[in-house]
């Protein structure tokens, strides 16, 4: 199963980005053979919809499940039209972290946004 952590710089022991549509980075990670790569979000200087750039980013890798701290409507809604499952990483501090909480089921899984509509300025 391959997951899509977001963090603040490309590498497994970075610290986590809690932002999803304006992360720095994204890290793919087979949670079987822990094997991962780290890729710039494609969204994060968007002028609009970085959320949905984001999220079909995400789609693109394969990904069956997205861990961040926070998921804004269209990003949330382009995940879930994905079939991506949300879970918010709570308390850790890394991405190799976040994973080992989400194999251990200490994850909350979301069914809404996180947030309201985000207006990025210039």
């Amino acid at each position: 199963m391959k997951i899509v952590v977001t963090v603040t710089s490309p590498n497994l022991d970075s610290a986590i980005d809690p932002r999803f549509g304006r992360a720095g980075y994204f890290v793919v990670v087979d949670i079987e053979t822990l094997e991962w790569s780290a890729s710039p979000n494609p969204g994060v200087n968007a002028s609009g919809g970085a959320g949905t750039l984001a999220a079909q980013y995400v789609a693109d890798q394969g990904a069956q499940v997205a861990i961040s701290g926070d998921f804004g409507p269209n990003a949330y809604n382009a995940l879930n039209a994905a079939g991506v499952d949300m879970y918010l990483f709570g308390h850790v501090q890394t991405a190799r972290e976040a994973i080992e909480h989400f194999k251990d089921g200490k994850l909350t899984l979301i069914g809404t946004p996180t947030s309201a509509q985000h207006h990025h300025r210039n």
